[in-house]
């Protein structure tokens, strides 16, 4: 009997070895393997969009595209997308409808003004256009010569900017944070375009000559001239006649 116990004995820990060899176990099968610790995702900012190369592929942008590289307004658009972009941009045709000129007389500083204009600095939907509170601030300098106000009619989307009013198409492009639509017309701010207030008048300077005395004629032919330090004569048929004058020698005949 003591011999079948150490037989069992011997049996039992010959096994336990076995699992510690071999990494297996009679109640689970094999051993657990350590767990390693779950990676840490780094959330990454998309790419900037290549604004340019969109409209390039639609083929129809070829003086928008061109404004945008000469005045590199194109490349602070990119800069500035992601904090969210809304583009309107103007096809070809909408250029072609300007009045003759119409570019040429603008100053530089003024065309950077233009494009920056059909740039609203967030990110917006059609449905969003279609609701949302006016005006809406664009990425032009200035408030309310510079803003635009958007309005619906059905699916519909329209702009308007004081001066006209453009239909919205499209999207070329729509991905949060950055959307391209299509409008049919140029956008005009009233900033540029709009009415000019008139020039004031310049100051005197100080110091300036003495106004010379004016002469206006009488009821009976006679001239009064006025001078500027209000002293007042009376001309009759070419003799001055001074009050002060007649006074004194009257007083000196006493």
């Amino acid at each position: 009997m003591a011999s079948v116990v150490l037989r069992i004995l011997r049996a039992a820990c010959f096994v336990f070895m076995a699992v510690r060899s071999d990494g297996f176990s009679l109640a689970t099968g094999p051993a657990a393997a350590a767990v390693p610790a779950a990676p840490v995702v780094v959330a990454r900012r998309p790419g900037k969009l290549n604004l340019t190369a969109i409209l390039e592929k639609v083929g129809q942008f070829n003086t928008y595209l061109s404004l945008l590289k000469s005045t590199q307004v194109g490349s602070q658009l990119i800069n500035s997308q992601q904090q969210g972009l809304t583009l309107l941009a103007p096809p070809d045709a909408a250029f072609a409808a300007l009045k003759p000129g119409t570019l040429n007389a603008l100053t530089d500083q003024d065309k950077v003004a233009l494009l920056q204009y059909h740039a609203l600095p967030s990110y917006y939907t059609l449905g969003q256009l279609q609701t949302v509170s006016n005006p809406v601030r664009t990425a032009a300098p200035g408030n309310g010569l510079f803003g635009m106000n958007f309005s619906s009619i059905g699916n519909n989307v329209n702009v308007s900017t004081g001066i006209v009013k453009a239909a919205i198409s499209g999207p070329v492009y729509s991905q949060s944070p950055v959307a391209v639509y299509t409008v049919d017309k140029v956008l005009l701010p009233l900033g540029i375009f709009g009415p000019k207030p008139p020039a004031a008048a310049p100051a005197p300077e100080a110091g300036g000559p003495m106004i010379p005395p004016t002469v206006s004629p009488s009821s009976d032919g006679s001239a009064s001239t006025t001078s500027g330090c209000g002293s007042r004569f009376v001309l009759s048929n070419g003799v001055t006649l001074a009050l002060a004058v007649l006074s004194v020698g009257f007083v000196a005949s006493l």
